[in-house]
């Protein structure tokens, strides 16, 4: 017997397995990944459900959701259901939820170790498809000053300024600087130029009685600090 592919709307589900009525009855918690985007969605396509199309999508990004973000609208436009208004839907549904990670993470104005680093600049370093570099400039207290991008390099590395960390910072007031930059490949080993970049930045910031407190690697979920592993 022939499948009846006629539309498969949300509306024709039970309604424990609505994912409105059941986040409104249940609360957003209880959803899945697959459930919330369905409701961004609202309909799938002659042959699947709005939630078994949500599946498909986080399967191709192994249901990550930071890799989900890192979609384009024509990408997210290759799947079948999937048209401009609801790829763009997606892409602004998941840019909103970055911004609220990013203001979360700018709410902490005093640098304590090394994971208050990754929580500042992990929501704009980590999904990022190139290296960049940054500086955070802070005052006698360990309180931020300034963040700055120095560099935008490829994915295979960046290039620093020295001298232009040194003329901001003595421009800001800092007396202790921290280095921050991300790696795309995921890996969280400090390369040859890395070790290198942050000797000489240290030794040029110590003749100017300038010291910087750690330099971290950050990755989409995970970072290494130079200071934590004593090797600064």
């Amino acid at each position: 017997m022939q499948e009846n592919l006629t539309s498969f709307s949300i509306k024709d589900w039970s309604e424990d397995d609505q994912p409105r009525e059941k986040l409104l009855q249940k609360g957003k918690s209880v959803l899945s990944d697959a459930e919330l985007i369905a409701i961004l969605i609202g309909s799938g396509s002659r042959n699947e459900s709005a939630v078994a199309l949500s599946m498909k999508i986080l399967a191709s990004v192994n249901n990550n959701l930071n890799e989900l973000g890192k979609l384009s609208t024509a990408q997210l436009m290759q799947f079948r259901g999937i048209g401009e208004a609801k790829a763009v839907t997606i892409v602004a549904a998941l840019e909103v939820g970055r911004r609220r990670r990013e203001e979360g993470a700018l709410r902490i104005i005093k640098i304590t170790s090394s994971k208050h680093v990754f929580q500042l600049l992990q929501p704009q370093l980590g999904e990022l498809p190139h290296e960049e570099f940054w500086i955070i400039y802070l005052n006698n207290s360990n309180k931020i000053i300034h963040t700055a991008q120095l560099s935008k390099g490829g994915i295979t590395g960046t290039l620093v300024d020295v001298r232009l960390v040194l003329k901001q910072a003595l421009e800001l007031g800092a007396v202790s600087l921290v280095l921050v930059h991300n790696h795309p490949s995921g890996t969280l080993k400090p390369s040859v130029a890395d070790k290198e970049i942050t000797k000489k930045l240290k030794r040029a910031s110590e003749a100017l009685d300038i010291k910087v407190l750690d330099h971290l690697i950050i990755t989409q979920t995970e970072y290494f600090s130079f200071a934590d592993n004593n090797i600064l």
